[in-house]
């Protein structure tokens, strides 16, 4: 996995710890991405960006207004999902519905939930755990126009600023909205910590 372009913090309760932040490169909510690239960093957990290709992620304001680029460390292709500690899946609806039908991104997703790490998906992405099986037989939340999405695919779909469900051998950690972030990430911090 391609070391971040951002310095961590080397003192931090997270150093030494591995998240993989997996984007398309366009269409990310901008909050949804950037604000747990810094503050996991900020922690000192080693952040990788990953998209389809090099660049940037062009970002989205509640899915309408452009928002600040976000640096893409690696591509999709070259993560090795064993080098991970954890994944977080930024929302976005256009972010989410191309994440969900990237092979390589369901790849990831699998591999890392299957070696027992947590996984975490907010507003949109949740979508990728439907499409990666992940979504049957637990407690999750979303955004709520998707709900019936994770419901069908045999979810517990709950009204929560963030849902923990450890209940498969894997952690899943997901959440609503922008309003939802400091819950989200204070999610994924403990599962790191």
């Amino acid at each position: 996995m391609t070391a971040p372009t951002t310095e961590t913090n080397p003192t931090g309760p997270l150093q030494g710890r591995r998240v993989l932040v997996l984007s398309s490169n366009s269409g990310a909510e901008a909050a949804e991405i950037s604000r747990p690239i810094e503050e996991l960093r900020a922690a000192g957990a080693t952040v990788t960006v990953a998209a389809p290709e090099t660049g940037v992620v062009t970002t989205l304001v509640l899915d309408a207004d452009p928002g600040p680029e976000v640096p893409v460390d690696t591509t999709h292709d070259s993560i090795d999902p064993a080098e991970v500690d954890a994944l977080v899946l930024p929302g976005g609806t256009l972010n989410a519905d191309q994440l969900r039908a990237d092979d390589t991104a369901r790849a990831i997703t699998q591999a890392v939930a299957a070696a027992g790490k947590p996984v975490a998906a907010i507003c949109h992405a949740p979508w990728l755990l439907v499409d990666t099986g992940l979504a049957e037989g637990a407690r999750l939340t979303s955004v709520p126009t998707i709900r019936p999405d994770l419901v069908n695919a045999g979810a517990a779909w709950e009204d929560a600023e963030v849902i923990v469900d450890d209940s498969r051998g894997y952690r899943l950690i997901t959440s609503r909205t922008p309003d939802d972030l400091d819950a989200f990430i204070g999610a994924i911090t403990d599962a790191l910590a």
